[in-house]
């Protein structure tokens, strides 16, 4: 039997055999780790190397001025020097050096609040972009007045303004409040 005429004949029977090929083939997507929520997903840059992209549901890194403790501390991975301090760090603080304890902050934060507060030049970068984004704008309005929008409509010459108003006030327009009502008719000028 086809599938047209099952459709045609049954179609309610082909659901339970449309559903289970769902299933498996979801199933083979999870085995993968292509569905997993933590699967780590691969990536290849310019060089062919992979990269794997951090997993984002974990705890991440930050620091802050306002939560100044991190759930995470900034080094993960420590090398051997860094495992033979933090194994000193167990001692007493005093034997450590000024260094050390640099150094062990360091291992814990990546900052610190002298460096957080200190200002930053990107309002420089914010400024430069806006001036150059105005620039090019006004780059396009005068290549638009130049070579685009037509010419001024010869109703807003000056001659053309001096017979419409001469056309008002012979039309007497606006008498009792307007711009007629402004003009002297007998002298033929305006009123004081």
């Amino acid at each position: 039997m086809t599938l047209l005429t099952c459709l045609m004949d049954e179609p309610h029977a082909l659901i339970p055999q449309m559903l289970s090929l769902m299933a498996v083939s979801v199933g083979a997507l999870a085995r993968r780790g292509v569905l997993g929520a933590a699967s780590i997903r691969a990536a290849h840059d310019h060089s062919g190397h992979a990269v794997t992209q951090e997993d984002l549901l974990m705890p991440q890194y930050h620091d802050s001025r306002v939560y100044p403790l991190p759930t995470l501390p900034y080094r993960k991975e420590l090398d051997a020097e860094q495992k033979a301090l933090k194994e000193k760090e167990k001692g007493s603080w005093k034997q450590l050096s000024e260094a050390e304890k640099v150094a062990l902050y360091r291992l814990q934060f990546k900052q610190t609040f002298a460096e957080m507060k200190r200002p930053s030049n990107e309002w420089k970068t914010v400024l430069g972009g806006a001036f150059a984004f105005i620039g090019f704008t006004g780059l396009i309005v005068w290549w638009q007045h130049a070579y685009v929008l037509p010419e001024k409509p010869h109703t807003l010459t000056d001659e053309w303004k001096a017979m419409q108003l001469k056309r008002m006030l012979d039309m007497r327009a606006n008498p009792i409040q307007g711009l007629s009502s402004k003009w002297d008719y007998e002298k033929n000028e305006w009123k004081k």
